[in-house]
């Protein structure tokens, strides 16, 4: 277990926030990967699984968690400062990992509310470029102001001046929105099952054959794009065996 120092934070609405914090050198992990943060609290570790949402080669830690007024760990760890000391666990893991996922041309990464942070992580590491042909980050939302954390990471990643060129010729960041007006609306189950969203992105309809799905989000999400991903042919990966997509499943509980 580290000790690392909170550096910045930042809430983005009365139910998100983020935030920044040091990093071990010893510390070593795979985009997409999770581990247990958490803090001291009256002489114990109290700790929850979170994704790291910086670069793996990046020195900072970065978290992006819920609100939960009463929640054992999130009602404390959203009144953090910089200069605050949180807990982190020195053993990575998570399924979310380009090596369970046979090769393809296309990267689904689909994501609702907090689920985004491990796909933050994948679409800054080159690795995710150099293996597929198109990057598609899909964040499912209820209102407009939940996005603004992922809306800020990709506008950041567009205009990179050393990664800028390689992720606008192949990231697709398509936000949607379920109870607001907006460019995009509609559950991302919704959007697949039509076909919307492969339309408004101009690509093909999902085939197993060409593309690979991440998922990670709220339970009824996972559990309906398993079932419409299963149906549709396509098989679960895992770290035996690789396949046509993968679920983080250790967030589903929180």
């Amino acid at each position: 277990m580290y000790t690392e120092t909170v550096q910045t934070v930042r809430h983005w609405t009365d139910t998100l926030f983020s935030f920044t914090a040091t990093r071990n050198p010893g510390f070593r992990f795979i985009s997409g990967q999770f581990t247990m943060i958490g803090l001291q609290v009256e002489g114990r570790p109290l700790l929850r699984a979170y994704s790291m949402c910086n670069a793996n080669h990046e020195d900072q830690l970065e978290f992006f968690s819920i609100k939960v007024a009463d929640g054992p760990l999130t009602s404390k760890l959203q009144k953090l400062a910089p200069g605050d000391q949180i807990l982190v666990g020195s053993k990575p893991t998570g399924t979310l990992i380009q090596d369970n996922l046979l090769p393809g041309k296309t990267l689904y990464m689909l994501g609702t509310g907090t689920g985004l942070a491990p796909f933050v992580s994948i679409i800054k590491d080159p690795d995710t470029y150099e293996r597929y042909e198109h990057v598609v980050l899909v964040h499912g939302c209820r209102a407009i102001p939940e996005l603004g954390y992922g809306e800020l990471v990709v506008n950041r990643l567009f205009e990179d001046e050393f990664f800028g060129e390689m992720v606008k010729d192949k990231l697709l960041y398509y936000p949607t929105v379920t109870r607001e007006a907006f460019r995009n609306t509609g559950r991302i189950t919704t959007l697949l099952e039509t076909g919307k969203l492969e339309g408004d992105l101009q690509l093909p309809r999902l085939n197993r054959e060409t593309d690979r799905v991440m998922l990670c989000g709220s339970p009824a999400m996972l559990s309906d794009l398993n079932k419409f991903l299963t149906e549709s042919g396509f098989q679960e990966g895992n770290h035996s065996e690789p396949g046509h997509f993968v679920i983080e499943k250790a967030f589903v509980e929180k």
